[in-house]
């Protein structure tokens, strides 16, 4: 079975795609040098060519902050770009697996967000992949829809190594009133094999159990063995142009493991 992949050299495709090869799938990875996915008769040769039976269309716009000031760009690939994908998939029914995020909420819940739970984003990069997924809804059939939150990677900048470069500082203020749940690129790659077995719908495809910022990040220092004076603080404290949910935890289901158990294995393998 052939797969192909947006967002190929991002940091979830850079551990999706070897891990869809040890489970047996032919995959092709495109990128932005090769495969625009603003440009609809680009995305029609290139899948028309291709022929995939599916594709897992990580591509995105994920500045969350720049989105604010740049709505136009992250609607342009967000929302332009998912509809050119959607559309061909439909089309040639092809099975889609688009990715998207815990931003789609606004936060105001305090029991974890199911599926089918109200959609109401705060900010424009939470709103641009909402409009994706009603993309991805209306014009194809065939499709999953994997919500993922707080992720990080060992190829991208993310959490994890932001809070490690800092760990000299004096002090380290984080965030402690905002709640969810944070994601190795691996579990999600993982979760998305797993998705592939399942009814077509919407899933949540996130670490099992929730934290606050400020949590994960001691939760990194100690199981690093480092000594760091790591302070709570409000969100008001640490103001971002764009708003964020204050509990965006999501109900997975089990598809992935707890996050504290992943961060684990994270952390192990960084220091190979």
């Amino acid at each position: 079975m052939k797969i192909l992949v947006t967002g190929a050299n991002g940091m979830l495709g850079q551990d999706l795609c070897p891990i869809l090869e040890d489970n047996g799938f032919e995959v092709v990875e495109t990128d932005v040098n090769n495969l625009d996915i603003t440009n609809a008769e680009q995305v029609k040769s290139v899948l028309n060519l291709e022929k995939p039976d599916i594709v897992i269309h990580c591509a995105a716009y994920t500045n969350v902050d720049k989105a604010e000031e740049d709505l136009k760009t992250a609607e342009l690939i967000n929302v332009t770009g998912t509809e050119n994908i959607a559309e061909v998939c439909g089309k040639n029914e092809i099975t889609l697996v688009y990715i998207s995020t815990d931003y789609v909420f606004d936060g105001t819940k305090n029991s974890p967000y199911k599926p089918d739970d109200r959609i109401n984003p705060i900010n424009n990069y939470g709103m641009t992949k909402y409009e994706g997924e009603e993309a991805v809804r209306s014009l194809c059939p065939k499709y999953y829809i994997a919500r993922t939150s707080w992720l990080y990677g060992h190829h991208g900048k993310n959490f994890v190594e932001t809070m490690l470069s800092l760990a000299d500082k004096p002090e380290i203020k984080v965030v402690d009133d905002q709640t969810g749940c944070p994601t190795w690129t691996v579990e999600l790659a993982n979760g998305i094999v797993k998705l592939l077995s399942k009814p077509y719908g919407t899933y949540h495809v996130c670490g099992s159990g929730s934290t606050s910022w400020y949590g994960f990040a001691r939760e990194i220092f100690v199981r690093s063995g480092l000594n760091v004076n790591l302070v709570p603080c409000t969100t008001d404290e640490f103001p971002r142009p764009a708003k964020r949910p204050k509990y965006s935890v999501m109900e997975n289901n089990g598809i992935c493991r707890n996050w504290q158990t992943a961060l684990r294995d994270y952390l192990k393998l960084r220091n190979i």
